[in-house]
């Protein structure tokens, strides 16, 4: 008889520094890059890098359902041929799952909580988790590859993780 062991993770707040090895934090901090529409608008330029090889971008509607603490974390995906955003439309906070990649397979999974106004674009082939809403339902505008060509591979975790919040 097999024993499944569970391997726990605590998330962090998303921050850019942290972050940076898998993807873009997309949010407005600083000053704007420029004041545009009459002065009525501060624009933060270009905050994320769009790879989407020799697709083209593709802007989608997603509607996901709520998950909620502990979270288990069985499967993770990734893109090898472009990245991808994901950009809160309803202010709710997402778990995000992101992991290492040594010779073609998941490993050091990290997770992090997005703080209202951000958003993320994770690089080309990045291992992550499924698009994760916490406590409600959110909406999503994800903007990816589209093109041919097989952009999705799963990696599915004999022994799960759980991501929960600690005591410390």
């Amino acid at each position: 008889m097999s024993t499944v062991r569970t391997k726990t993770i605590t998330p962090s707040p998303l921050n850019a520094e942290a972050f940076s090895a898998y993807g873009d934090v997309i949010e407005n901090t600083g000053s704007p890059d420029k004041i545009i529409n009459q002065g009525k608008c501060g624009r933060f330029h270009d905050r994320a890098n769009l790879d989407f090889g020799t697709g083209q971008a593709g802007i989608s509607l997603f509607e996901a359902e709520a998950r909620s603490l502990p979270y288990v974390v069985d499967m993770v995906e990734r893109h090898p041929e472009g990245s991808q955003a994901f950009i809160p439309v309803d202010g709710v906070p997402m778990l995000v799952i992101v992991a290492d990649d040594r010779d073609g397979k998941p490993v050091n999974l990290k997770a992090f909580i997005s703080q209202p106004g951000q958003s993320i674009n994770l690089h080309r082939g990045t291992w992550h988790g499924v698009l994760a809403p916490l406590d409600k339902a959110g909406r999503f505008v994800v903007v990816d590859r589209i093109g041919d060509g097989t952009n999705l591979e799963e990696h599915w975790f004999s022994d799960p993780w759980t991501v929960e919040v600690t005591d410390t």
